[in-house]
């Protein structure tokens, strides 16, 4: 019996060792952790791809769940960086202060909004007027914007999403989108929701459209990389990291220096998006 006992303490002993090493292992070198925004998700995924061809003993694990959950992740120490799509806001930087977090912000790439239908609907292109009227309700047939007489399917992206933070803004003013509107938890979705549906429109960064779908122009200006790199494309935008520089890694600092970099930038060509 005390030959049992003596051998259930010591695996209880070996549990707690392991467990404690578990716990340790999200702080380690040679563990990265991102979470965040789904449009640089494809830019990200193609970074580590590449640098683990050298840097083949560092596990780099990446997930989606939108910019406000990247950055969330970030401040409750659950990630060592979150990608978003969106600026922080000044109440993110405050709890980030309240926490002990020292923000880095670093600009990965540029990118568009882009509206999306589907590639049957003869519409081309919309004031950023009228898809604010779309996106309210005032507007909710095709006719009323120079396609066939059909009602307007409205797809937007969830409130976690840092797309929907900048649509929000610069298109609805920060007004509110029509309640009946579909909402979709990621970029892939929207794509495919309004590739089987003639009466929708979504919209989606400029790395995700593919022949699926109709981009449209915004205010006769097309979507373009030379558009959005300028500036001149409506709903223009930077995609972002944030690390905490307190705590971050040698890799986690390695990593972001590897996507910054020359060979960093093709990929983000490679995904669809505009390099720095």
């Amino acid at each position: 019996m005390k030959r049992l006992l003596l051998m259930l303490t010591v695996l209880i002993s070996a549990l707690s060792l392991a467990l404690t090493g578990c716990s340790k292992d999200r702080g380690s070198d040679s563990k990265v952790i991102i979470k965040g925004s789904t449009t640089v998700l494809p830019i990200t995924q193609k970074a580590v791809e590449a640098y683990a061809k050298t840097n083949n003993k560092v596990s780099i694990s990446i997930s989606g769940g939108g910019s406000g959950n990247g950055i969330k992740a970030l401040l409750d120490g659950s990630t060592d960086i979150a990608n978003s799509s969106r600026e922080m806001k000044d109440k993110e930087f405050q709890l980030a202060k309240e926490k002990g977090v020292t923000v880095r912000e670093i600009t990965v790439a540029y990118d568009m909004i882009v509206p999306a239908i589907h590639p049957d609907n003869p519409v081309k292109n919309l004031s950023t007027g009228q898809l604010k009227a779309i996106y309210d309700g005032s507007i909710n047939n095709w006719k009323q914007v120079g396609g066939t007489d059909s009602k307007i399917i409205v797809i937007s992206r969830d409130t976690s999403s840092g797309t929907y933070e900048v649509w929000h803004k610069i298109i609805m003013k920060k007004a509110d989108v029509r309640k009946d509107a579909l909402l979709q938890a990621s970029n892939g979705a929207i794509v495919s929701a309004v590739s089987q549906n003639q009466k929708a429109i979504g919209y989606v960064g400029f790395g995700y459209l593919d022949d699926n779908v109709k981009a449209l122009k915004v205010n006769g200006v097309e979507g373009t990389i030379e558009n959005g790199k300028s500036g001149s494309f409506p709903i223009s935008r930077k995609l972002y990291l944030y690390i905490n520089k307190k705590t971050a890694s040698k890799n986690t600092l390695d990593f972001v220096s590897f996507l910054t970099s020359p060979e960093g930038q093709k990929l983000v060509k490679e995904a669809g998006f505009i390099p720095l």
